[in-house]
C-alpha cells in the first residue's frame, strides 16, 4: 500500500511531539538521589575560599573561562569533576557551595570542598586560610540542622538524608603541601610512606564516621590522583619535564591500596550504609598513557601558569591561557583541565573499566 504526504507528514509529526515529549521528560525528571554532597580539596572546591583570607583561590579569569558564568572559584577552566558526576546524576543545577547555600537550597546537597585542605589540620596552612576536612564535617552539621528545621523533625531528615550521596575526595593536599614539603612541615622526617597512609587514613575514618552518625548512607571514596605527574611536580623534580615523579606516586599508591581496604571495612561493619572507592589514580592513568586516544596533545604543562611546564606558578590574574584548552590534560600547575575532569567524571559515575570503580560505581550506588 502507499505512504502517501499526508500519512508520511502526520508521522512526522507524531515523532517530533514524541521526541519534544521525551526531551522535556528528560529534563524534568528527578535526580537519581535527592541530594549531593561533596567534601575535599581544589580539585572540586566551587567557591568555598572566595572571601577567605587565603592564597588558595580562584574566583578570577583566566579560571572558568569556560564556565557558564565565568569564574566561580573552580580550579579550571570549566567543569570539575563533581560537576559532571551531579549532571549524569539527573541534578540540573550545580550544587552550591557551603558559602552561599541558603535555606531550601541544601535540599538538593552542598559542596563543602576547600582548598587546600587536607585531611590533617596543619595541610596547606602556608597558604592561609582553608577549610579542613574536620572542618568541613562541622559544616555538615550545621546543615543537618538545616534539614532537620526544613523537614520538620529528625526522623525525616535521617530518612531524606540516607538516599543522598557523599563524595569524598582528600588526601591530595597532605602530601602536596604537606609530606612533600620539607621546608615547611616534617612530617616526612616523622614517618615513613607507609605510616604516614596508616596515620591520614585513620583521621579519615573518625571523619567518615561522624557523616555516618548525622545520617549519611552512601558514601563515593574518591582516591588520590598522579600529583607525581602534575606540572608543578614535574617542574620541580622531573629531570626531563616529562617523567612521573614516582617517589610522589609511590606515596600516594600506598593511601589508595589502604583507602580501597578501608571501604570493604566499612560495609563489613555497617551493613545499613554503602562503600565504594572511585579509582581516580588509574582513570588518570590512561589519560597518560594513551592521551591521543582521548583527544589530548599535552600532559605534561599547564594551559597557563609560569615557568617550567607552566608548573611553578598557578594561572596569573587576566593571563591569556592557551586556545586548544581540550587538548590539554592539565589546565594549571596542578588542576585538570575541564576536558580531562569530563572524561574522569564520567567514568566515576559509570566505570568504563572493572577497576575505575570498587565494588561499584556512583551510578549503582545511586540505585542501592
Amino acid at each position: 500500500m502507499a505512504i502517501t504526504v499526508k500519512s508520511w507528514i502526520t508521522v512526522l509529526i507524531v515523532a517530533v511531539t514524541l521526541a519534544t515529549e521525551l526531551r522535556h521528560a528528560v529534563v524534568s525528571a528527578e535526580p537519581q538521589v535527592p541530594c549531593f554532597f561533596i567534601f575535599g580539596d581544589s580539585l572540586v572546591d566551587n567557591g568555598n575560599n572566595n572571601n577567605i583570607q587565603s592564597l588558595a583561590r580562584a574566583n578570577y579569569l583566566p579560571y572558568g573561562i569556560d564556565f557558564p558564568v565565568g569564574p566561580t572559584g573552580r580550579f579550571s577552566n570549566g567543569k570539575t569533576t563533581v560537576d559532571v558526576v551531579a549532571e549524569l546524576l539527573g541534578f540540573e543545577d550545580f550544587i552550591r557551595p557551603y558559602a552561599t547555600a541558603r535555606g531550601e537550597q541544601v535540599l538538593k546537597g552542598v559542596n563543602y570542598a576547600s582548598a587546600a585542605a587536607g585531611i590533617r589540620s596543619e595541610t596547606g596552612q602556608q597558604l592561609g586560610a582553608r577549610i579542613d576536612f574536620t572542618g568541613q564535617v562541622n559544616n555538615y552539621k550545621n546543615t543537618v540542622n538545616q534539614v532537620v528545621n526544613i523537614l520538620g523533625d529528625q526522623e525525616s531528615a535521617s530518612k531524606y538524608l540516607s538516599k543522598c550521596i557523599y563524595s569524598i575526595g582528600l588526601g591530595s593536599n597532605d602530601y602536596l603541601n604537606n609530606y612533600f614539603m620539607p621546608l615547611y612541615y616534617s612530617t616526612s622526617r616523622q614517618y615513613l610512606p607507609d605510616q604516614y597512609a596508616d596515620i591520614l587514613i585513620q583521621q579519615y575514618t573518625e571523619q567518615l564516621k561522624t557523616l555516618y552518625n548525622f545520617g549519611a548512607r552512601k558514601f563515593a571514596l574518591i582516591g588520590i590522583g598522579q600529583i607525581g605527574c602534575s606540572p608543578n611536580a614535574l617542574a620541580q623534580n622531573s629531570p626531563d619535564g616529562a617523567t612521573c615523579v614516582q617517589r610522589i606516586n609511590g606515596a600516594n599508591q600506598i593511601f589508595n591500596e589502604k583507602l580501597k581496604s578501608l571501604v570493604d571495612d566499612f560495609n563489613r561493619n555497617t551493613p545499613d550504609a554503602k562503600f565504594t572507592y572511585i579509582d581516580a589514580y588509574g582513570i588518570f592513568q590512561d589519560l597518560i598513557n594513551s592521551p591521543t586516544s582521548f583527544g589530548f596533545k599535552v600532559t605534561n604543562a599547564g594551559c597557563c601558569g609560569v615557568g617550567r611546564n607552566n608548573g611553578q606558578i598557578t594561572c596569573l590574574p587576566l593571563q591569556t591561557p592557551c586556545q586548544n584548552r581540550d587538548e590539554y590534560l592539565f589546565w594549571d600547575a596542578f588542576h585538570p583541565t575541564e576536558a580531562a575532569n569530563i572524561f574522569v567524571g564520567k567514568r566515576s559515575y559509570a566505570a568504563l573499566k572493572s577497576t575505575d570503580a570498587y565494588p561499584f560505581d556512583i551510578r549503582r550506588l545511586a540505585h542501592i
